[in-house]
């Protein structure tokens, strides 16, 4: 019977941790893939992966975790009504089903991620050997990105569209804010690995981590380093009912911010940063302001009826990812099947070029997450997002390393079309999916 049990885990984790790997590859290598030649439907294959991964775990699922249970059934509600949103918004704007489609994968694929950690029941040693592999993944980003830089030295390459130091990507090689995203998913790994790779010695956590650090420097990711920032001062503040750690993150916090600000003051490879600091820029009429601004002027300037505040313009038809580049990228995929554009996308992107400040940092930008979801779904769009935002922290944000990670991604929405990049967002679920794992067999011990 033993031998059978044993048997049977093994198969259990062939069948479901090798599948949600294998998933999330599929997002994680897509373009990098694209880039050395592979098709460009590669780039959508990972949205079928990760449905189909998520439902076949949900049917093999043994989790008896009231815990669990009670989670996978509430976002299952959520992400039902976060559905229903998109198609009314699609009927109400005559926008495409592709449309439909593409935005709840687009916008739902971590929470299914999510879902699947949630069913995944597994004994500790298939767990390990889960983590492992994707600690894996994880370091090869950092080891390509590196490699990108000082033995390929693609900041060289006079054959590249980008910046030079824009093309520091990673396995996000090569797309427009590749860099941006692979220096969040670097900075992200290297504080998951310092913090909770206790097995392994201290200097090798630190050195790693400070060389996800420097990749941010390196590919001159500002953003980045602001996300992070800002949302450490979030979870500073919402530490107010306990002394101790109130005191530590106030500490902590405040040399990380005066060594940083010295940095920006001293060093050369810190001195993008001050492209932010013009006071011009900012106040009701700056053009920092008016730009960033600018996609609620033009998407209400579109409203027709009072259900538009409710509903949106439709999915894909304003400033989201969908709108503001896949739609436009693939359009020789995509158009045969349907999909629909919207004036407004087009209108907000001619206010980027009207700024000279649209091209120096993704910061100004008016096409960023949550204006995207508001602008194509409205303010039911936008609830509902945020509701299964809100599971994912009251469930499965138990320590602060899982809350700040989902604080950096709200604090992107507020950047740049972040939400919406795949192998970001899928590599934030799973590092969450991760710790509230760890957490279970905690509980257990």
């Amino acid at each position: 019977m033993d031998l059978i049990k044993k048997q049977y885990r093994s198969e259990t984790f062939i069948s479901t941790s090798g599948l949600i790997l294998l998933a999330f590859t599929t997002a994680f290598y897509s373009r990098i893939l694209d880039y050395l030649g592979a098709p460009s439907l590669i780039n959508f294959f990972h949205f079928f992966a990760i449905f189909f991964t998520c439902v076949f775990t949900l049917i093999k699922s043994k989790t008896k975790n009231p815990k669990a249970i009670e989670a996978i059934r509430n976002l299952i509600t959520g992400l039902f009504l976060f559905f229903t949103v998109i198609v009314l918004s699609a009927l109400l704007n005559k926008a495409g089903a592709i449309n439909a489609l593409l935005d709840f994968v687009l916008l739902a694929e971590p929470f299914l991620l999510i879902l699947t950690m949630l069913a995944l029941s597994l004994p500790k040693e298939n767990f390990i050997k889960f983590r492992r592999w994707l600690t894996y993944f994880l370091f090869s980003h950092l080891f390509i990105a590196y490699a990108q830089k000082y033995i390929f030295r693609v900041d060289t390459w006079n054959t590249l569209y980008l910046e030079p130091s824009d093309r520091i990507q990673g396995v996000f090689f090569l797309s427009g804010a590749g860099h941006v995203v692979g220096a969040s998913v670097s900075l992200t790994f290297g504080l998951y690995y310092l913090t909770s790779a206790q097995d392994k010695p201290l200097w090798l956590r630190i050195t790693v981590a400070l060389a996800a650090t420097w990749l941010v420097i390196v590919a001159d990711a500002k953003q980045v380093i602001l996300a992070f920032m800002v949302a450490g001062v979030i979870l500073f503040f919402l530490k107010f009912n306990n002394l101790k750690t109130f005191i530590t993150y106030f500490l902590a916090g405040s040399t990380l911010g005066y060594a940083f600000w010295w940095c920006t003051q001293n060093l050369e490879a810190f001195r993008a940063y001050n492209t932010w600091s013009a006071p011009e820029l900012y106040g009701s009429d700056g053009d920092a302001t008016r730009l960033k601004t600018a996609a609620f002027r033009v998407v209400t300037s579109h409203y027709e009826s009072i259900l538009h505040w409710f509903l949106g313009l439709g999915p894909g038809h304003t400033v989201g990812r969908l709108g503001g580049w896949m739609l436009h990228q693939y359009k020789s995929l995509l158009e045969p099947l349907g999909s629909t554009t919207h004036q407004a996308s087009i209108e907000v992107w001619a206010q980027v070029g009207k700024y000279y400040i649209g091209s120096r940092s993704s910061l100004f930008s008016p096409l960023f997450g949550w204006a995207g979801i508001w602008g194509d779904l409205g303010l039911l769009g936008l609830a509902s997002y945020l509701y299964l935002g809100w599971l994912v922290w009251h469930y499965l944000c138990l320590e602060d390393i899982s809350k700040f990670l989902l604080l950096t991604v709200v604090v992107f929405g507020f950047i740049f079309s972040q939400m919406e990049e795949p192998g970001y967002m899928l590599s934030i679920a799973a590092i969450i999916g991760l710790k509230w794992q760890e957490s279970q067999f905690l509980e257990k011990s």
